[in-house]
C-alpha cells in the first residue's frame, strides 16, 4: 500500500505549485494590468502554496520516480483534482465572501469544465478575480488533455484503449513518463494554437480583448463560465455565437485529431473518423429536431432565430460546454429533456468535452445491433468494428460497464440529491450537468446553484470529480484489491 501512496504522495508538490504559481501570476496582473487591487487575495495565498510545493521538492529530490506505478497515478489524479479544487477555491472565498462550501463548489466546477456556479453580479465584479476564474477553466481542460493520455488507457474505461492508437506520439505500450513527455506536448501546442485563433475570432466579432480572451479560456475547455450573468447573451451578436459554435466543436473533437490535420492541413482526417464523423451527424441530427420544435412553438419572432439558437445551444449541451445565448429554460417543456439528453450524448473522447463520449455510444449502439444479428443468425460469426478494425472484446465489455456505472449512479445521485429537499426534475438536471461536466441545470437551479443547500452542494461537487475522471478512476479506490499487493 506504502508503494501505492508514497509516490502519489510525492507528486502531490505539481499541483500544489501549479496553483500556487498561478495565483502569484494573477497577483501581478492584477496590480501591473487590472489596478483593480485585489493584489491580497493572491499574493499570500500564492507565497504559501509555492513554499509547500518546493519543500515536498526538496523532500523528494532523490526520489526514484520510475517507481510511479499505474495505481500510484490513478490515485494522484483524483487526488490532484480534489486538492486543486480545494486551492482553487481560496480567491474564489476572499473576493466574493460565499462560504468554504460555495467556494470549493466554484472551484470544482471550473476545474472540471463543468461551468455550473453559485455566483451573481460577475458583471460588476473584479477584472483580475473573473480572469481567474476563466483561467481555472482552461487550466482544468488542459489538465483534461493530459488525464486521458496519461491514465485514462490504465483502466481502459470503454474505448479508451482504442485512443491509444489515435493519440500522436510513441504510445503504443510505453511507459508513462515517455507518454507524457512526448504525446502531450503535442497537444498542448494544439490546445494553446486553438485558444489563441478562437480569441482571436471573439475579438474579430465584436468583443473587446478582455471579453475574447476570458471566452477563449472557456470555450477551448468546453467549461462554459463567462464574465457576464447573461452568459453569451449579454452579446447579442450572431458572429459571436457563430465563433463560438466553431471553436466549442474543436473543443469537443479529440485533439489527436486536430494534431494529424496540422501535419497535413487536410479536412478528410475528420470524416475519416468514425467517431467525429458520427459526432458531426448528431449536432446536425439534433440541431433539426431542436429546430422544428422551436418552430412549431413559434418560439422566436424571426425564423433565423430558430436556425442559429438550436445550433448554438445542441452544439452548448452536446459539448458540454454550457454557454447559454437565450433563454432556453423558457422553451416549450419537451426541450429541456432533449437538452439533457444531448449532454449525456457527450464529445469525443481525447478532447475536453464530458458526458459518455461518442465512441462509446457508437460501440453501444453496435454492441446491441451484433446481438440482434446473434439472434437470427445464432451460427453466424460477428464482430464489432471500429474505424475499419475489429474491436477487442475487454474494450466491448469495458464500454457496457461504462455505460452501466453511468445509468447507476445517474440514478443514485439524483436520489441522494433529492433527499436533501429538491425535486426529482431539478434532482436529475443537476446531477446530469455535473456528471457530464455541462452546467446548466433546469428547475430550482435553472438560474444557478444558489438554492442547493450545503449537503447537496457537496454531494453535487463530488459528482463533479467523479464524472470528470470517469468513474472507474475514483470508483477504484473504493475497492480493497486496489490497496492490496
Amino acid at each position: 500500500m506504502l508503494d501505492t501512496i508514497r509516490p502519489a504522495f510525492f507528486l502531490m508538490a505539481i499541483p500544489i505549485g501549479s496553483m500556487g504559481a498561478v495565483h502569484l501570476c494573477f497577483a501581478l496582473i492584477s496590480f501591473f494590468i487590472f489596478h483593480d487591487d485585489e493584489l491580497d487575495m493572491f499574493i499570500l495565498p500564492g507565497l504559501i502554496l509555492v513554499s509547500i510545493a518546493m519543500g515536498l521538492l526538496f523532500r523528494t529530490r532523490k526520489f526514484d520516480f520510475s517507481r510511479v506505478t499505474p495505481r500510484s497515478a490513478l490515485l494522484f489524479a483524483t487526488l490532484s483534482w480534489i486538492i486543486m479544487g480545494l486551492l482553487g477555491s481560496i480567491p474564489i472565498i476572499l473576493a466574493t465572501k460565499v462560504t468554504f462550501t460555495d467556494g470549493v463548489f466554484e472551484s470544482i466546477s471550473a476545474l472540471t469544465t463543468t461551468g455550473a456556479t453559485i455566483l451573481t453580479g460577475l458583471d460588476e465584479m473584479p477584472k483580475s478575480f473573473l480572469m481567474y476564474r476563466q483561467f481555472l477553466q482552461w487550466l482544468g481542460g488542459l489538465g483534461i488533455v493530459i488525464f486521458v493520455v496519461a491514465v485514462q488507457p490504465l483502466v481502459n474505461v470503454g474505448g479508451m484503449k482504442l485512443l491509444k492508437a489515435e493519440t500522436p506520439g510513441p504510445m503504443k505500450d510505453e511507459k508513462l513518463t515517455p507518454r507524457v513527455k512526448n504525446s502531450a506536448r503535442y497537444l498542448w501546442y494544439i490546445y494553446l494554437g486553438a485558444t489563441f485563433f478562437c480569441a482571436l475570432g471573439y475579438f474579430m466579432a465584436g468583443m473587446d480583448l478582455f471579453d475574447a480572451i476570458a471566452h477563449s479560456f472557456t470555450t477551448i475547455s468546453t467549461g462554459g463560465f463567462s464574465t457576464h450573468d447573461a452568459s453569451l447573451g449579454y452579446f447579442d451578436s450572431r458572429w459571436i455565437e457563430i465563433n463560438a459554435d466553431i471553436f466549442m466543436l474543436v473543443g469537443a473533437i479529440a485533439f489527436g485529431i486536430h494534431y494529424r490535420f496540422a501535419r497535413n492541413l487536410n479536412f478528410k482526417v475528420y470524416i475519416r473518423d468514425e467517431e467525429t464523423r458520427t459526432f458531426l451527424y448528431i449536432v446536425l441530427a439534433l440541431s433539426l429536431y431542436l429546430f422544428a420544435i422551436l418552430f412549431a412553438n413559434n418560439t422566436h419572432e424571426h425564423f433565423s432565430d430558430d436556425i442559429f439558437q438550436s445550433l448554438f445551444h445542441v452544439i452548448s449541451f452536446i459539448t458540454s460546454t454550457g454557454y447559454a445565448a437565450d433563454n432556453f429554460t423558457a422553451w416549450p417543456p419537451q426541450t429541456s429533456m432533449l437538452l439533457v439528453f444531448t449532454g449525456f450524448l457527450g464529445g469525443c473522447a481525447g478532447s475536453t468535452a464530458g458526458g459518455n463520449k461518442i465512441i462509446r455510444n457508437i460501440l453501444s449502439f453496435k454492441i446491441i445491433a451484433l446481438q440482434v444479428k446473434r439472434l437470427i443468425h445464432p451460427r453466424g460469426v460477428f464482430n464489432v468494428h471500429y474505424n475499419g478494425k475489429s474491436v477487442d472484446a475487454s474494450v466491448l465489455s469495458a464500454t457496457m460497464a461504462f455505460m452501466v456505472i453511468a445509468a447507476t449512479m445517474s440514478m443514485l445521485l439524483t436520489l441522494a440529491v433529492m433527499a436533501t429537499g429538491l425535486d426529482f426534475w431539478t434532482s436529475l438536471t443537476a446531477v446530469s450537468a455535473c456528471l457530464n461536466v455541462l452546467g446548466p441545470a433546469f428547475g430550482e437551479l435553472g438560474s444557478n446553484f444558489q438554492p442547493a443547500n450545503d449537503v447537496a452542494t457537496w454531494i453535487l461537487s463530488f459528482t463533479m470529480i467523479l464524472g470528470r475522471l470517469e468513474y472507474f478512476t475514483v470508483l477504484v479506490l473504493f475497492t480493497k484489491a486496489f490497496w492490496l499487493r
